[in-house]
């Protein structure tokens, strides 16, 4: 079709994990979703809001969510002003390329991780530059000065699991010339994080999602903490009514919960510990993960012989299509029991 861009008709979509209609009969630890579910506050605030008759939803929500920037405004310390709602983080990572990186033009990001950053540039018309990570989980090769319009890091990293140490994220924060976005999407279950480098470099910016920790990857919600100015130019870009009012009171019941938050953070983070410690003792290589999911490899360093075992017995992990990372699984953590199930069947397959 002539009437599309070029880059539009040529380019690979980004394809998301695999969601199974029978939903329920499977374990499924593919998607990095929370096993357990969000705060009950939040079922609390969305019957609340529908009401009685619904009559609500005949009107518009909120343009700004200035509820939800406030609320998490509180939480992380910082002004409202500081503060973006999202229809998920990748709104965010989105509108950020938007906003800063015109058509031929350079991103950058390291490979492996979050490989939508190179959809989102090719729909912008943006160039990709990418980065490996050597043996000391330090990016090869990255200038003393790097010039590109935006650099993407994942941290902790997707799909690896381990997380750069603050020291190193300032270090590249001084490096940049353009805006390092500090992708946190699994931030919740690590030790440590970057808000606080948002307030000491104005090139530095945080996303979130409540998808992981907060159990509301239906709902689709994400943040980002940046100064006042880069806020104000992605409120200029984004959907008008971004969010619909039942993600708002869900968003705002969730992030008040906080006790409930760090409950369900710590059985997830408990059972990783558990069950990356099990696998080291039948013989496989388990990357030391501060997410929601670890990173792990069969002796034979056969990712699809164990993958395809465990999609017979209806457990569904994440098999990644780069040749970088066929020889091993993302493995979401579920439940206890879910792990435990999943444990025994890895030990079946061999």
């Amino acid at each position: 079709m002539n009437q599309l861009r070029h880059n539009i008709a040529t380019m690979q979509g980004y394809v998301p994990g695999f969601q199974p209609d029978d939903i329920a009969s499977w374990i499924k630890l593919n998607t990095n979703e929370n096993p357990y579910p969000p705060s009950p506050r939040v079922k609390e605030a969305i019957i609340a809001e529908l009401g009685s008759e619904g009559d609500l939803l005949r009107t518009y929500p909120s343009a700004s969510s200035q509820k939800l920037r406030e609320t998490a405004a509180h939480l992380y310390g910082f002004d409202p002003s500081w503060i973006i709602m999202a229809n998920g983080s990748d709104e965010v990572l989105n509108n950020l390329i938007r906003a800063c990186a015109g058509e031929g033009e350079e991103i950058g990001y390291v490979h492996p991780s979050y490989s939508y950053y190179s959809t989102l540039a090719e729909i912008q018309g943006a160039r990709v530059r990418t980065f490996g990570l050597g043996d000391d989980f330090r990016i090869k090769d990255f200038p003393e000065r790097y010039e590109g319009k935006l650099f993407f890091l994942t941290t902790p990293n997707s799909p690896l699991g381990r997380a750069f140490p603050l020291s190193y994220v300032e270090e590249l924060a001084q490096r940049c010339t353009g805006l390092l976005v500090v992708d946190e999407a699994y931030a919740d279950f690590c030790k440590w994080n970057a808000l606080e480098l948002v307030k000491k470099y104005d090139n530095v910016v945080v996303t979130r999602t409540l998808s992981k920790s907060y159990a509301l990857a239906g709902m689709r919600l994400g943040l980002a903490v940046a100064r006042p100015e880069i806020i104000a130019a992605l409120d200029k870009i984004r959907d008008h009514y971004n969010l619909d009012r039942l993600a708002q009171v869900a968003c705002v019941a969730a992030l008040q919960d906080q006790d409930y938050f760090r409950e369900s953070c710590r059985k997830i983070v408990e059972t990783r510990e558990w069950f990356s410690k099990e696998l080291l003792q039948i013989g496989y290589d388990v990357i030391s993960s501060q997410g929601n999911f670890v990173f792990a490899s069969s002796p034979d360093k056969n990712g699809k012989r164990v993958y395809d075992g465990l999609y017979s017995r209806k457990i569904l992990v994440r098999l990644l299509s780069d040749p970088l990372l066929a020889h091993g699984l993302r493995i979401s953590i579920g439940t206890r029991e879910e792990m435990e199930k999943t444990l025994s069947a890895i030990k079946e397959i061999g």
